[in-house]
């Protein structure tokens, strides 16, 4: 009766309040959390019933003349009972330890050769994203990889395959900034200089499915932070490699390589390929076009 009438779904119940992710890194950590949960609230009921029963039974109680009868039994110093007060909560946090560092290095894990690799460089206040090995100039091979450099008037998008691994190499020019995609369930601050504070500079993933997820800047950067957004566009391999063989070749119209949006256009694959984000929209920076709310 409850759960039909929150209108939650036995799915949405089981990861109490966990938020859906699409990473398989995603679906561990929401497991750690399910089973911490549903520990903490084992652990609830029985300290709950212990309490309900102290006070049930063991309470000073008046005799019938009304004066106060003997105390109830006491418990301290008692040697087995104070052991497995003291037993107990140790082993439940090594357990929790455990699948806690189990489930970290799981997630941290990193192949040594990914599928794809993406360099994401952090500037106040947007986003570049660089593919490393592809070349948009054949005539010089190395000398312009293909780039995504988002600006106040466009959200950059992030165009990356599905099932496939994916490192994420992260730096910024300026400050410190932070790579957050809400559906990743993973931030990682994005550092001037690489390795500062002992900090891995890059992270792998793999996109379970295809979509649009919004990203966005978690780490406080100065004025425009609250709109230093970018989009994750999920692909299929197949319109992935597409996508980069497009932005590789030149745009007929325009005598230049193809832009993320012109590529995306060009692909003429729906919603998902649409050339402009659909999770997020670029910040008016023209204060006299903006009022007081």
């Amino acid at each position: 009766m409850t759960v039909g009438v929150s209108g939650c779904s036995a799915d949405e119940v089981l990861r109490f309040g966990w938020p859906e992710g699409v990473t398989p890194q995603a679906e561990k950590m929401r497991e750690l959390w399910t089973w911490s949960v549903i520990a903490a609230l084992a652990v609830g009921v029985i300290v709950w019933a212990l309490i309900f029963w102290t006070v049930a039974f063991h309470r000073r109680k008046k005799t019938a003349d009304g004066s106060p009868e003997e105390l109830p039994r006491q418990f301290q110093y008692n040697m087995p009972l104070e052991l497995f007060c003291v037993v107990v909560p140790v082993i439940m946090v090594v357990v929790l330890f455990f699948f806690t560092t189990t489930t970290e290095r799981s997630v941290l894990d990193k192949k040594d050769n990914p599928d794809t690799t993406v360099d994401v460089i952090a500037f106040q206040w947007n986003w570049e994203f660089r593919y490393p090995g592809t070349d948009t100039n054949p005539a010089v091979p190395g000398e312009q990889q293909v780039s995504t450099v988002g600006s106040s008037t466009e959200i950059p998008l992030l165009v990356l395959p599905t099932g496939k691994t994916i490192q994420y190499n992260l730096e910024s020019t300026d400050v410190i900034h932070s790579f957050w995609v809400p559906e990743f369930h993973f931030k990682r601050d994005v550092m001037p200089m690489p390795k500062k504070n002992n900090q891995d500079p890059s992270f792998q993933n793999t996109i379970d499915r295809e979509g649009s997820f919004v990203g966005r800047c978690a780490e406080l950067c100065g004025t425009y932070h609250a709109v230093m957004n970018f989009e994750v566009r999920a692909l299929s391999p197949d319109k992935f490699d597409n996508y980069l063989r497009l932005r590789q070749q030149v745009n007929p119209a325009t005598g230049k390589p193809h832009t993320a949006a012109e590529a995306l256009q060009a692909m003429n694959c729906g919603e998902l390929c649409a050339p402009q984000a659909v999770t997020t929209q670029p910040f008016n920076t023209d204060r006299t076009a903006r009022t007081a709310s």
